[in-house]
Order: structure tokens, then sequence, then C-alpha cells
């Protein structure tokens, strides 16, 4: 039976605590504009649909921080972890929920349709598994230039089941592109829980991608620091043109599908406990042993950031109405 190859952090490497601290306050920064977003959206301010990655901060997190600039992503609906973790700035993320021309899709992608190419986000999809064949594709593209950059394709377990998820892994392998496929798996698929979707436990989603022959790396999606050994040995491998690897990220969801969701598909007492043990940042939180004032001044500077943001959303500017059904093509 096929195993996977590597765990993360098995190699003897550490981070230090001022690496940490950094992805602390950026896990931090990505809670504060979530909460601030579903606070707005629920007073009607920002249309749309909303998905937030509360739980799953340490999976964005750790992922991008282990890419160089001129790498590139592609995310999923789930996207604002993403899109900050890759250095786009929240104001502009916060005026794209807002529609305005300030933001980082000039306001015409919202939540589920995040951009930011200047750094090397190729953009968000609301279509299941939709961003995976364009990272194939951008892999491919830097194998054919010689260019020693990776490609990172972010999607869930749900996205395992689909057509597009086995032709692109197949491809990628068979022309060893440079290519990360960062599985963050939460064990639902929207609200159909794992045991209903796939024909093999939840934690051995990794076993997909050795069926086409791929080195897999797994690691705890709640650990910062696990995540981001791993993506650190992933792009390695895949930059110095071994394959491509996906990295399988076991990450807990703990909040609903979308912002409103009443998760009636759920256990509340299995959901209280996973807030109470499970959140990736109060569990680095304790490691760090931060301070009261410490965490006071780290919380403070995120929720002033975030406040920020949204002012500056406000007083942004609406689109023209003409401008419509600009960039539509088909």
């Amino acid at each position: 039976m096929a195993t996977v190859e590597e765990k993360a952090g098995s190699g003897g490497r550490r981070v230090s605590e001022e690496v940490l601290k950094g992805f602390f306050r950026e896990m931090l920064l990505i809670r504060r504009f979530e909460e601030k977003v579903e606070e707005r959206f629920r007073a009607g301010e920002l249309p749309g649909f909303l998905h937030v990655a509360i739980g799953q901060e340490a999976a964005a997190t750790g992922v991008c921080a282990a890419l160089e600039r001129d790498d590139v992503i592609a995310s999923t609906h789930r996207a604002h972890a993403h899109a900050i973790a890759k250095g786009t700035p929240v104001e502009r993320i916060m005026a794209e929920l807002y529609g305005k021309v300030e933001g980082c899709s000039r306001g015409y992608g919202g939540s589920m349709h995040l951009y930011d190419v200047a750094v090397g986000n190729l953009g968000a999809n609301a279509v299941v598994a939709g961003g995976i064949p364009g990272i194939v594709g951008a892999a491919l593209a830097f194998q054919m230039r010689g260019e020693p950059r990776v490609a990172v394709a972010f999607f869930g377990d749900g996205a395992t089941n689909t057509g597009t998820f086995h032709e692109s892994l197949n491809l990628a392998q068979l022309w060893k592109v440079p290519a990360v496929f960062s599985l963050e798996n939460n064990g639902w698929a929207e609200s159909t829980p794992a045991r209903q979707q796939l024909p093999l436990p939840v934690d051995e989603l990794a076993k997909r991608a050795l069926a086409y022959g791929m080195k897999t790396i797994e690691a705890d999606g709640q650990d910062v620091e696990a995540v981001y050994l791993a993506a650190l040995a992933a792009r390695e491998h895949a930059v110095a043109g071994k394959g491509p690897v996906l990295v399988h990220l076991r990450t807990h969801r703990l909040t609903g599908h979308y912002v409103g969701d009443p998760q009636v598909y759920r256990d509340k007492d299995e959901l209280r406990r996973e807030r109470e043990t499970k959140d990736p940042i109060e569990l680095l939180r304790a490691r760090l042993e931060l301070s009261e004032s410490e965490l006071e001044t780290i919380d403070a500077a995120a929720t002033a950031e975030v406040t920020a943001a949204v002012e500056f959303a406000k007083a942004g500017t609406d689109p023209p109405p003409e401008d419509a059904l600009k960039y539509v093509y088909a």
C-alpha cells in the first residue's frame, strides 16, 4: 500500500520564534478582516455571497510564506486569506468587496473573484476546482521558459471528486511541471461530510495523488509551522524540476460554508469542541506564550488596519454603469 512520502518537519527544520510571531500577526489580521467583513455583510453593506476561512488561517499563511514573490497562486471561493497572505493590501481587498474601482479586481470580482496579478494571485474561482487547470498551465509556462517559479492551486476535499482535479494532476505529473497542489481538507464539501462524498477515509486523500505517482507531503493544517515547512519542501522539489507535489493539509472550518449558513447538517457539540481545541490562532498563541500586553498590541494593530480598510472602501469610487459589460468576452 502506498503511503504519504513525507511529513512536514521530518527533515529537522524549525522556524524561529520571530518568524512564528510574524505568522501570528498575519493570521490574526486575516481573522479580524474576516470578522469585520462578516459584520458588514450582515449589516447589508456587501453584495453577493460571502465565504470566510475562519479556522483555516494557518493553511493560507504557511503556504504563501514559503513562496517567492514571482510564484503564483489560484484560490477558491474562500479567498480572502489567500489574497492577504500573498501580499494584497487589506484595503484593496476590502474595496473589492464593496465593489469599488480601487478594489484589487477594480470592483468586478467581489469576494469570490479576487485577483491581483502584480503579487502573483491569478484569481479566486467560484467553480469548484476551477483554478487547478490554470495553475498547471502557468507551471507549464514556467517550465518552458526555464523560469525558477512555481504555481500553487488551493482547493478543498470536495474538489478531489471532480474530473478537472484528476485530469490536471495527471498532466502535471506526466509533464513534470513545477506545480504545488495545496489541498485544504476540512472534511466538508459545502454541507456534505467526507463519509458521504469519498470512497476512502478523509485523512487518506493524498492517495489520489499517489495514484499518479506524484510526490505527496502531509501536514497538520492547524499548525502554521508544519504547513510552512511542508510548502517549503514542496516548492524546493517542484522548482528543482522533479515534478509537482500535492500538499495535504488537514484543517478545520470553524464556521459555516457561507455567512448565514445555519449548519443544520453539523453536530453542534463537535463544532464547539473544534472551536475550543483546533483554532490555529489560539494554538500558536499558546505556543508563543504571548503576554496579554503583547497580544493586545498585535490585536490593536490588526483591528486598526481592518478599520482603516473599511473607511478606505467606503470612500472609494463606484464604477460607472456603462462599464458593466467591460471585459466581458462571451
